[in-house]
């Protein structure tokens, strides 16, 4: 590696960050690790306690949620000390980004359908896993920008693709009527857990001067601490919860493979519930991607201090937990449907917020506290939402088209946002373009009707059904 490569990211990481503002910083990190501490010793705020299987299920969330965490916040910082001078980082990891979501897109529909064979749905979370953990650890060999992005677009693709299989695994690790509650805790311990190893890498790269470790190393130190995280804490989804629902193994694997798929896309389209449900997570879990993966991206091209960046973004993860149990347990009350609708509603304003308003640090906090408020009740809700009006025994090909609709959602609010601001010159004309997108999901999930599965796979009417609460 060059020699202006370990001074540019230190310059692009500490800017603004000199000797005043260390101590700050150091206090500020002091402070989340006493929050992280009374956070989990404070069980009462789950409003239920989980089962063995639940718990080994929602601690995945905790480990993967690390590197999600890391390539939110310092992965786009260090990836700018290794692009050239004055190219855009927003324009580079939104094309990266991009790649990774079409080959997720073009993949999880037919893995998923392998996966829902009998015993084989733990076989490809493994694989997905360690390949993404290993992907991950070896993030901080590259000394070019466009190898950084390879790498990084094969941890992305393993880590959403390992996702597919965990969302799918909620039908075996517990029951329906938990499914709300059970999938917001494991986006909420997911917020909260992620914080241990993230600050772990926050005091290496901008503390570990002090023993001897220049930022460069404690970036590489640090992609290995989130991996480790992320393998330790799929230990126990792999020992304990075991796949229950399933199909059997068929004599002609590939062309019956092939049928289902094609049988599932008939469904979807028959099933109004089904279909609209998609169309309107199409379009607002585009938004929710898309702020999420360019947040740091489009604070770094408005000027904004790294060093706030990251605590900003560290603050959203304890906002996240406390809101994200919440809304579980408001689903139960108001029913998942309306507060998917407040949810949408809020993202909208988040938007316009970011696009007319953000200019500085402090609008940045407050769009960071604004987003972990509902980040995690949006995520939560709608797989446990859609876990709900699928077929249990073909849970990894439904949630493989579901995956569809989300990443491809990404494709396009990462890739709007990346011409825009291309084309203007101006982030916030890009940031803009995702307002609308919240529109048309809120308009979709508005006519959704209400059912499950089991009221008939070819329901066209929206009739009232007791017991599913939207």
């Amino acid at each position: 590696m060059a020699a202006t490569k370990p001074s540019g990211f230190a310059a692009t990481l500490t800017s603004g960050y000199h000797t005043q503002s260390k101590p700050f910083l150091m206090r500020w990190i002091g402070k989340c690790g006493h929050l992280l501490e009374k956070a989990l010793r404070g069980r009462e705020l789950m409003a239920f306690k989980l089962t063995k299987q639940e718990r080994s299920w929602v601690l995945y969330d905790v480990g993967n949620s690390a590197f999600v965490m890391l390539s939110t916040a310092l992965i786009p910082v260090y990836f700018a000390a290794l692009a050239e001078p004055g190219s855009s980082v927003v324009v580079a990891w939104g094309y990266a980004e991009t790649v990774a979501s079409l080959i997720l897109a073009l993949l999880m529909p037919f893995l998923g359908s392998l996966a829902d064979l009998k015993g084989c749905k733990k076989k490809f979370l493994i694989g997905f896993a360690g390949t993404g953990a290993v992907a991950c650890a070896a993030l901080g060999f590259p000394t070019h920008a466009l190898l950084f992005l390879v790498i990084y677009v094969l941890a992305a693709v393993m880590l959403n693709g390992s996702m597919v299989f965990y969302d799918a695994f909620l039908v075996d690790a517990t029951s329906e009527e938990r499914y709300d509650e059970v999938s917001s805790s494991g986006y909420a311990w997911g917020y909260i857990g992620s914080c241990i190893p993230f600050i772990a890498c926050l005091a290496v790269v901008l503390g570990g001067g002090a023993i001897g470790i220049d930022m460069m190393l404690g970036m590489k130190i640090a992609f290995v601490i989130t991996a480790l995280w992320w393998i330790v804490f799929t230990i126990p989804l792999v020992r304990n919860v075991h796949q229950t629902h399933f199909k059997e193994r068929s004599a002609h694997l590939l062309s019956s493979t092939f049928q289902g798929l094609g049988k599932t896309i008939k469904e979807i389209v028959r099933n109004k519930r089904i279909r609209l449900f998609m169309l309107a997570y199409f379009f607002y879990i585009d938004g929710v991607h898309t702020i999420i993966k360019m947040s740091t991206s489009y604070g770094t091209d408005l000027g904004i201090d790294a060093t706030q960046l990251v605590l900003a973004l560290l603050v959203t993860q304890f906002v996240a937990f406390p809101s994200a149990i919440a809304y579980g347990r408001l689903s139960a009350r108001f029913g998942t449907k309306r507060m998917l609708l407040i949810a949408i509603g809020a993202y909208f304003c988040i938007t316009l917020f970011a696009a007319f308003f953000l200019v500085s640090a402090t609008e940045f906090w407050i769009l960071a506290i604004c987003v972990g408020m509902f980040q995690g009740g949006i995520q939560a809700l709608s797989r446990s939402e859609f876990g709900k009006i699928i077929p249990k025994d073909r849970s990894n090909e439904y949630f493989g088209f579901f995956d569809i609709f989300g990443k491809y959602a990404a494709v396009m609010g990462t890739f709007l946002v990346s011409v825009f601001t291309q084309i203007t010159g101006n982030p916030s004309v890009g940031v803009l373009s995702i307002a609308i997108l919240f529109v048309v999901g809120f308009v979709c999930m508005a006519r959704v009707p209400e059912g499950d599965w089991e009221d008939g796979p070819n329901a066209e009417t929206g009739q009232q059904h007791d017991g599913l609460g939207i």
